[in-house]
């Protein structure tokens, strides 16, 4: 019996066709500035004021070669300065390059179809700039970036990045010089869609730093994005910077997972990754990767890595720093991963993991082994919950209970807890700290096994779809 109701959130479709130049009851800004031609999107740029709204009309603008639509030295306040289609998708921008920012801040751009050839970029001098509702389809040849962003406080959102069948990234975030970071980062409702390039890398949706900007806190947090048929690179959220949040994301049907590939102290929570190839996988100090649910991956589900260094550390060569860097003290807690090809294992290099701590997850399987671990060092296993035909593996025998959890498939086609499962009240980690689970379920002092808290009540936070994100969301 399914124990609960699912809630879908819904956006009209409708919605697509009403103009941005007008809130839904219809009462025009009166500041909105219409133009027609890039002249005119030129010659209002220019001269655009704090709260000043530009409404380009719909049709196709080619800009020349050698050309850009310019914002310099704009600087908007709480009161954006926003360039706007006149409707979501209406207003094509094609030819070499669209906008050009430079020193200007507070700017919001909304609504246009990018079908340029060159990358778009959110350079250092400027800061709060914002893409939202656009559609990125960017012409599919040689490898080009489609958007980088190195300025701060920047948001990215409810945008369509899709159709790609070469190597290239759709966002890349650096920093200035060669080791900072862009702070601040938003990335959320976003849909990342049908990346078909078949090398062997360079194909991430997202890449956050590089290796020689590992140890640099970035703080972006990215959150309620969709990912689907994206299988251009195995890692379709690259992390390379420290301090970052990767939270209630979907990856579905795609290459690649959330790969923790360089930096420390990140937290990935609440992700579903569902019916892909590879899932989580971590390197470096001090992460926390909690309540996610990793579901009929065709891969590696959760791998707790292994490393060519113990520490990446400023004084190391760029060869150094490009390795794989030991997973140590990371705390992996309220996890579930089913029926995965590989469940949770570990990799062979020189340097083992060390001071892990993996506690309260379920782990359920017919085939293979749950637990495939490499050699560790210093780990603690507490009260994991195991089932199915699979083999224990070599989790140590304390570390675990075997018991059928009682799984029950709601709606969305997430397996959860039902009544009387030895999951519930079951979780012993004192020093977890989960607030709630991956449907927004409080925790409460008495926790459950897995990353669901069996509740009656209605799903808060479900596998997202595409009525969920994308320049149509709510």
């Amino acid at each position: 019996m399914q124990r609960r109701t699912f809630l879908r959130s819904t956006a009209v479709a409708a919605l697509a066709a009403v103009p941005l130049t007008t809130s839904l009851s219809g009462s025009a800004s009166a500041a909105d500035i219409p133009v027609a031609s890039l002249a005119q999107l030129q010659s209002a740029i220019n001269g655009a004021a704090p709260g000043d709204r530009i409404v380009v009309a719909d049709g196709t603008y080619t800009v020349p070669s050698g050309s850009a639509i310019n914002i310099s030295g704009k600087n908007g306040t709480a009161a954006q300065i926003t360039i706007v289609s006149k409707t979501r998708g209406g207003a094509v921008l094609r030819g070499e390059r669209g906008f050009v920012l430079s020193n200007s801040s507070n700017i919001t751009i909304s609504g246009f179809s990018f079908r340029q050839s060159t990358t778009m970029e959110i350079p250092a001098d400027c800061s709060a700039i914002r893409l939202t509702r656009n559609d990125f389809q960017f012409a599919d040849a040689g490898d080009p970036y489609w958007l980088v962003v190195r300025a701060d406080d920047s948001k990215i959102d409810r945008n369509h990045f899709h159709d790609k069948t070469t190597a290239g990234i759709f966002i890349v975030v650096d920093g200035t010089g060669k080791t900072a970071m862009a702070q601040n980062l938003h990335i959320f409702r976003n849909h990342f869609s049908d990346h078909s390039f078949t090398g062997a890398n360079g194909g991430e949706p997202i890449r956050l730093g590089v290796s020689g900007r590992a140890l640099s806190e970035a703080n972006a947090i990215v959150e309620y994005n969709l990912f689907e048929r994206c299988n251009g690179d195995p890692e379709a959220i690259s992390v390379k910077s420290s301090k970052n949040t990767i939270r209630y994301n979907t990856i579905r049907n795609s290459r690649g997972g959330i790969v923790l590939r360089h930096g420390n102290r990140s937290l990935v929570e609440g992700n579903h990754l569902i019916g892909g190839i590879d899932g989580v996988r971590i390197y470096g100090n001090d992460h926390r990767i909690v309540n996610n649910y990793l579901s009929g991956l065709s891969g590696r589900a959760l791998v707790i890595g292994s490393g060519t260094t113990r520490d990446h550390n400023s004084g190391e060569t760029p060869d150094e720093r490009t390795g794989n860097d030991a997973c140590d003290r990371a705390v992996i807690v309220h996890n579930s991963l089913i029926n995965n090809t590989g469940m949770l294992s570990g990799e062979t290099r020189t340097y083992e993991p060390q001071d892990v701590t993996v506690a309260d997850n379920l782990l359920v399987g017919d085939s293979g082994s749950l637990v495939a671990m490499g050699a560790t060092s210093g780990f603690t296993w507490q009260t994991n919950l195991l089932w199915g035909a699979a083999t224990n593996g070599n989790i140590p025998s304390g570390g675990f209970t075997r018991a059928d959890p009682l799984l029950s498939q709601g709606t969305d086609g997430v397996l959860r807890l039902s009544s009387g499962s030895p999951a519930i009240g079951a979780a012993t980690l004192g020093s977890a700290a989960v607030a709630d689970d991956i449907d927004g379920d409080q925790r409460g002092s008495v926790r459950d096994i897995g990353a669901d808290e069996y509740s009656t009540a209605p799903v808060l936070r479900h596998p997202l779809t595409a009525a969920d994100v994308g320049p149509n969301a709510a």
